[in-house]
Formats: structure tokens, C-alpha cells, sequence
């Protein structure tokens, strides 16, 4: 990306990223120097880099050219090294030049267009744009609404500021602050110095203590070792036991299933039952309907007159008869009650 966004920018020379796999401080420069006078032709900046100080200087003058003018800000350590890692500074300000020709080029696009047809208006090349407006807009009111903060409070601060610089400038007060400050600073270096005391002693303690833990775990180790290897006194009897569950357990399942297959035969066994009473209570509901009507047709049939004797000797013979099928049939339901 390095190479073709310099190619399109229009630097003279051919780059490849092999160039940058050894220091290559002069190419660096180069590049620098022409990407500084790209962004701002008017800039005075020295090409001088023969010695150290000169190319401490370069790369601090550029790095704050960049910081300043561009926004930009570049690591100075990286820039140093001339290796790849500047490459990826380098690439900060190139993909900025790089947009910047890009948008400039969709604007020269754009009047173009303008220029052959006034009418057609394209909003999709607008809404990049319209969303860095937003942005803006909403960067401005935030600004804004800090500064008007500040700007409220600049009265309490101009009078300080006015009595400040007023107050006459008292040599001996001025000593006993900086040495107020000295002091300070010292109790805090003091402070960090024992801070790193106590640190060097906290890790020669947790090394021991580390060392202490390895021993033991060491020991822990060992010993389960050897209760892995001992058999215990009890385990003979504890298998025997496990054996005789094993056989009581297969047992109890036998006869449980016994159990419940009875349970099942049982319960057929009363429905069938039940079945059979109620069978037995229905025909003998019906054969007491039966003898119930052929009573009430008899007492119907001994009301009638009767003209002749035979007739009355057959009736009579007949009614005899019926009476012992009556006998028969209650005899035969007396029978059935009790089952």
C-alpha cells in the first residue's frame, strides 16, 4: 500500500518494501523531506543528516512540522530506526496526501459532470460527506460548549491572574518553594526507591516460598504413589462383599418381576370375576321380569268365566302344569343366588 500510494503521489523514485528490510536512514529522510515539501512547499526544514545530531534534528523538526500543521502524530523512536516499523509512520501522512488528491479528483469528477449535465444531481457521492459534516457539527457544539465553560470562568481567573502578576517577585519565597519542591520530589523518588526495596524482597520471599510449595508438592506426589501401589488390608473382604451384592441384587430382580407378574395374573383373575357376577346378576334380573309377567298374564287368566267343565278340567290340568315349571324355575334362581 506504502509503494502504490507513493507511486500515485508522484515520487520520483521506485520504492519497494525490500528497501526497508536493513536501516535505510537516507531513503527515510528522502521520503520525509519530499512528503513535508508535498504538503507544504514553504517549509524550511534541513536535509542534513550526516551526523547523529543532525538526524535528531531532521526527525524532531518533522515530527513537529507533522504535529502541528498536519495533526499527524508520528513515533520519532520508529522514524529512527528506518526500518519497517517506520514504514508505518511513513504511511500515516501518505494516506493522508493520498485522500486528500483522491477527494480532490471526485471534485474535478464531479464539476465535470456538472459542466455536461446541470440537472443530475448524485447523492451518493454526497453522503461521505454529509457524514463528515455531522461529525463537525458535532465536534463544534461539543468544543463549543467547553469553551463557554471556560470563557464563564475567565473572570475569577483574570483577577487571579492580574494579582499574580502584580505581586512583586520575593527571592527568598521563591528559594523556599523550590526547595519545598525539592524536598517533595526527593520524598517521592525515597519513596519509589523503597517501594522497589520492598519489591526485590517480595520476590526473593515468593521465590522461597515457591520453592517450599515445589518441595511439597514433590512429597505429596511421592506418597500417592505409594498408596497407589499398596493394597489395602480390607479389600479382599470388600470384593467378596461386592460379589454377594452383585448375586442379592440379581436375586431381588427375579423376584420382583415374580412379584408383579402374580399382582397382574391376580387383578385378571378378580376382573373376570367381577365379570362373571355381573353376567349372573343380569340374567337373574331377567328371568325374575320373566316370572313377574307370566304370574300377572296367569292372575289375568284365572279372573276370566269359565262355561264348560272341560274346558275347566284342561284349564285346570294346564295351570298345574305351569305351576311346576314355576316351582322348577325358582328352584333353578335359588340355585344361582348363591354362586
Amino acid at each position: 500500500d506504502f509503494t502504490e500510494m507513493m507511486r500515485a503521489l508522484g515520487y520520483p523514485r521506485l520504492i519497494s518494501m525490500e528497501n526497508f528490510h536493513t536501516p535505510n536512514f537516507r531513503l527515510v529522510s528522502e521520503v520525509l523531506l519530499w512528503l513535508v515539501k508535498r504538503y507544504e512547499p514553504q517549509t524550511d526544514i534541513p536535509p542534513d543528516v550526516d551526523t547523529e545530531q543532525d538526524r535528531i534534528f531532521f526527525i524532531k523538526a518533522v515530527a513537529q512540522f507533522m504535529a502541528t500543521k498536519a495533526h499527524i502524530k508520528l513515533n520519532t523512536k520508529k522514524l529512527y530506526q528506518a526500518d519497517g516499523y517506520a514504514v508505518k509512520e511513513l504511511l500515516k501522512v501518505t494516506s493522508v496526501l493520498y485522500g486528500a488528491m483522491n477527494t480532490k479528483g471526485v471534485e474535478r469528477a464531479d464539476v465535470n459532470e456538472e459542466d455536461s449535465s446541470k440537472f443530475k444531481f448524485d447523492l451518493g457521492s454526497k453522503i461521505s460527506d454529509l457524514k463528515a459534516a455531522r461529525q463537525l457539527a458535532s465536534e463544534i457544539t461539543s468544543k463549543g460548549a467547553s469553551l463557554y465553560d471556560l470563557l464563564g470562568k475567565e473572570v475569577e481567573l483574570r483577577e487571579a491572574r492580574t494579582e499574580s502578576i502584580a505581586r512583586p517577585l520575593e527571592i527568598n519565597e521563591a528559594e523556599k518553594m523550590m526547595k519545598i519542591a525539592i524536598d517533595c520530589v526527593l520524598e517521592e523518588v525515597q519513596k519509589t526507591k523503597d517501594m522497589l526495596n520492598n519489591v526485590a524482597l517480595d520476590e526473593a520471599n515468593l521465590e522461597v516460598k515457591i520453592e517450599k510449595r515445589k518441595l511439597e508438592l514433590e512429597r505429596s506426589q511421592k506418597r500417592l504413589q505409594t498408596l497407589q501401589s499398596v493394597r489395602p488390608a480390607f479389600m479382599d473382604e470388600y470384593e467378596k462383599i461386592e460379589e454377594q451384592l452383585q448375586k442379592q441384587y440379581s436375586s431381588y430382580l427375579e423376584k420382583f418381576r415374580n412379584l408383579t407378574y402374580m399382582e397382574q395374573l391376580l387383578d385378571d383373575h378378580r376382573r373376570t370375576e367381577q365379570e362373571m357376577f355381573e353376567e349372573a346378576a343380569n340374567m337373574l334380573r331377567l328371568t325374575q321380569n320373566r316370572l313377574k309377567e307370566e304370574e300377572q298374564n296367569l292372575l289375568k287368566s284365572g279372573n276370566n268365566d269359565d262355561s264348560d267343565v272341560d274346558i275347566q278340567e284342561d284349564e285346570g290340568s294346564d295351570s298345574e302344569v305351569e305351576d311346576r315349571q314355576i316351582m322348577k324355575q325358582h328352584a333353578a334362581m335359588e340355585t344361582l343366588l348363591p354362586g
